[in-house]
């Protein structure tokens, strides 16, 4: 197996994963850019049954070779910062949407049999360059299916939100300026967003494996008010007003929206922030 993005958030939880629940894959194959966190990683999880590729997605060359001889490839690398893209769109499209290709391509050359792409709830009627890199990449994977051998591979696609605690995600930044006595800025305390642990991603990832081709696997998630988790989190906050790029709520697909959707607590949130 390979994961692009593998030192990531996600990429390090499902790569612990598949390390602590079974001797399969015997060999599994963590594909990034970031040579420092291959290292810590590689120090860390001290397992043989590990290969690290240095690589970019943008480099079709070089996924072709590190998929030799694999049959599973998990695609979580992207540029994912909203704002990021408001500046950079170029290079969204360069990573999201020319990176997925290069996934795909690679797979069909290298023989693997399932890919996975990793997508986002943003990537519903998106508004975002963000959102819109990945509804573009989301297109490019459930398509491929068509573009192959009954059987030969298969490409399914999962989408869902930020996962709570991951990098570079509010919690963890949060609480950083909470220690350091700071208040928070926040655009719009009514704003709701879903509530996803990591151990859930894992979970829809690994399912999605295995589910038949053109698949795009949607989870049933909870919400919460941003005001609320700031109430949690007993933070002092600033309001900053909702930028144009940045929707009030979230969506996965028609009907599950996270203004809709279940509402969390304040003392739900709490509870959740304990083990995060």
């Amino acid at each position: 197996m390979l994961i692009t993005g593998g030192t990531g958030s996600f990429g390090q939880a499902f790569v612990e994963r598949l390390l602590s629940d079974s001797d399969q894959p015997e060999r599994i194959c963590i594909y990034s850019r970031d040579e420092y966190k291959q290292a810590v990683m590689r120090e860390k999880l001290n397992n043989d049954r590990l290969r690290f590729f240095i690589g970019d997605v943008r480099d079709k060359e070089r996924l072709r070779r590190a998929m030799g001889g694999v049959e599973t490839v998990v695609h979580a690398s992207a540029l994912k910062r909203v704002e990021v893209g408001r500046y950079n769109p170029g290079e969204m499209v360069k990573t999201n949407v020319v990176g997925a290709m290069n996934v795909i391509e690679a797979s069909q050359d290298a023989g693997v049999k399932r890919v996975v792409g990793l997508s986002t709830d943003k990537a519903y009627q998106p508004i975002s360059a963000y959102g819109q890199s990945k509804a573009l990449a989301e297109s490019l994977f459930l398509a491929a299916n068509d573009t192959v051998r009954s059987g030969s591979i298969k490409f399914n696609v999962t989408r869902y939100g930020n996962v709570s605690g991951s990098k570079g995600s509010v919690i963890p930044k949060w609480r950083e300026l909470i220690e350091k006595g700071k208040p928070v800025t926040i655009t719009d305390a009514d704003c709701t967003r879903f509530w996803m642990t990591m151990y859930q991603a894992v979970n829809l990832v690994l399912d999605t494996i295995t589910l038949p081709p053109g698949t795009l696997s949607i989870p049933e998630l909870p919400a919460y008010r941003v005001g609320d988790l700031a109430e949690a989190m007993d933070a002092e906050v600033i309001y900053s007003g909702l930028s144009g790029w940045e929707k009030k709520h979230e969506g996965m697909c028609d009907g599950n929206t996270s203004d809709k959707a279940r509402r969390m607590t304040v003392n739900e949130l709490q509870n959740e922030l304990k083990y995060i």
